[in-house]
C-alpha cells in the first residue's frame, strides 16, 4: 500500500519535472515572442506595400488626363485655322493707328510716337514722319543746308526722316509712316493721308483730331 502512494508521487514529480524541463527545453517559443521580432516584418511590409500603391495610381492618373487631352487638342486647332485665311489679307495692307492730339500737339505727339518705336527696336531708317502744316524744325534746319544735301539723307535710308505734305510725293516707301495733322487746309490732309498709306508699308500712325482723320480715311478705320 505505500508504494501506491509513492508511486503515485513519483509520476506526479516526473510529470512535474520532466514537463517544466521539456517545456523549458521547448518553450524558447517565449523567447521569440519578443515583440521586436513580429514587429520587424510589418516594418519591411509597410514600405512594400506603400511603394507598389503609388505607381498604381499615379499611372491611371496620368492616363486620364493624357486621354483628356487628347480630344482637346484637335478642337483648338480647327478654329486656328479659320484665323489664318483672315489674317492674310490684313497682313498684306498697314495698320492704322490714331493718336488723338491737338493741331498744336500734333508734332509732340508724333515725336512720342517716334520714340516709343524706336524703344520697341524700329530701325530709324524705317520711320517716315510727315507733317500737314508747319514743317517740323528739323526738316527746316535740314533744308537750310539745300535740298540735295535733306534728299540725300532722305535717301540714305539710315535715320527718321522729316518731311512736309508739299514734298511727302517725293518720299519714298518707308514700313512706318508717322502723320502729324498740325494744320493746314483740310485739302492738304485729305491729300496727304491716302499718300501716306500708300507709302507704309506695315504701319501708319496719324496724330490728329480723329473726326478729322476719319472724315479722310473712312470713319472705319
Amino acid at each position: 500500500m505505500p508504494l501506491i502512494p509513492e508511486e503515485s508521487q513519483i509520476h506526479e514529480s516526473a510529470q512535474g519535472p520532466r514537463a517544466a524541463s521539456a517545456g523549458g527545453r521547448n518553450v524558447p517559443t517565449p523567447r521569440p515572442v519578443p515583440g521586436p521580432r513580429p514587429a520587424a516584418p510589418p516594418r519591411p511590409g509597410r514600405p512594400g506595400p506603400a511603394r507598389p500603391m503609388p505607381p498604381a495610381q499615379r499611372t491611371p492618373r496620368e492616363q486620364a488626363p493624357a486621354a483628356k487631352q487628347g480630344p482637346t487638342a484637335p478642337a483648338p486647332t480647327a478654329p486656328t485655322k479659320k484665323p489664318a485665311p483672315d489674317s492674310t489679307p490684313a497682313a498684306g495692307a498697314p495698320q492704322i493707328q490714331i493718336i488723338p492730339a491737338s493741331a498744336e500737339g500734333a508734332i509732340d505727339a508724333a515725336e512720342e510716337a517716334v520714340d516709343l518705336l524706336l524703344d520697341s527696336g524700329r530701325a530709324p531708317g524705317d520711320i517716315l514722319v510727315i507733317t500737314t502744316g508747319e514743317q517740323h524744325p528739323w526738316t527746316a534746319h535740314e533744308l537750310s543746308f539745300g535740298e540735295p544735301a535733306y534728299w540725300a539723307q532722305h535717301d540714305a535710308g539710315d535715320d527718321v526722316f522729316f518731311t512736309a505734305a508739299a514734298m511727302a510725293s517725293r518720299a519714298t516707301a518707308r514700313p512706318v509712316v508717322v502723320v502729324a495733322v498740325n494744320g493746314g487746309p483740310d485739302e492738304v490732309a485729305a491729300t496727304t493721308l491716302p499718300l501716306a498709306l500708300d507709302r507704309a508699308g506695315a504701319l501708319l500712325i496719324v496724330c490728329g483730331d480723329p473726326q478729322r482723320i476719319n472724315g479722310v480715311l473712312g470713319a472705319g478705320v
